[in-house]
């Protein structure tokens, strides 16, 4: 009996020190490994569903008729708002653009020509970013640091380049899709329909997102979210 259980023992020890060999061999590798490849970028959604507070996220390559009144509104309701905007419009609107700085409001990046970002590989999507970049700088004193997808439209590709180029890709969680010209009530029922803690609301500089924007403004506040730049509801 005795000779069975040393045996017994003898055996355990010997596969428990070949694992534990096999596990020192495999080790330096596996770091190294982890070490070499970081985490991937992610696009942000929304921001911290722990604090009521939501952005508003307005997309501008288009709609400079409507922007001074719709800073007007924002304004008299002491309001900062985040405006990503696009190079090749900024280079027509250079006034409109630094309006908006002069507002205080947050200025994010969407790129120069509004191409497909998928279909383009990943220097020209950097080109198009870093283009627009230094055009906001030039105007405003301002870097940007957010990204914002032309078309909402990401891969691996995209979100590296943005990475590379010192950028935060924004999407949304509530989208007004006023593009399609809707009326105020449809786009304010969009929004409160779907309003929740770290709500990141897609707009753009549309007649009827004018319309609709004071009355949206008053009945975001009126459910107890304070209305943000996205910057800060992504903390």
């Amino acid at each position: 009996m005795r000779t069975f259980i040393i045996k017994r023992i003898s055996k355990w020890h010997f596969g428990f020190a070949i694992s534990f060999l096999l596990l020192l061999t495999l080790l330096p590798g596996l770091v190294q490994r982890v070490n070499i490849e970081p985490e991937k970028p992610r696009p942000i959604y929304q921001g911290a569903t722990d604090k009521p507070q939501v952005a508003l996220a307005c997309n501008v390559f288009w709609g400079e008729e409507y922007l001074p009144e719709m800073l007007d509104v924002l304004d008299k309701n002491n309001i900062k708002i985040t405006f990503f905007i696009g190079g090749s419009w900024a280079k027509r609107h250079p006034d409109i653009v630094k309006m908006i700085a002069n507002g205080n409001h947050e200025l994010g990046n969407h790129t120069y020509s509004h191409p497909h970002p998928n279909v383009i590989d990943k220097e020209a999507n950097k080109e198009q970013i870093v283009k627009t970049e230094t055009l906001i700088k030039e105007l405003t004193g301002i870097k940007t640091t957010l990204y914002a997808p032309p078309y909402g439209e990401f891969n691996d590709t995209v979100l590296k380049a943005a990475s590379e180029a010192g950028y935060t890709t924004i999407l949304w969680s509530i989208d007004t899709i006023d593009w399609k010209r809707p009326s105020p009530d449809i786009i304010i029922e969009r929004v409160m329909n779907k309003i929740h803690n770290g709500a990141i609301i897609l707009m753009h500089p549309t007649e009827p997102t004018l319309k609709a924007l004071p009355t949206l403004i008053s009945k975001i506040q009126g459910r107890g979210y304070k209305i943000v730049s996205v910057s800060l509801v992504v903390q």
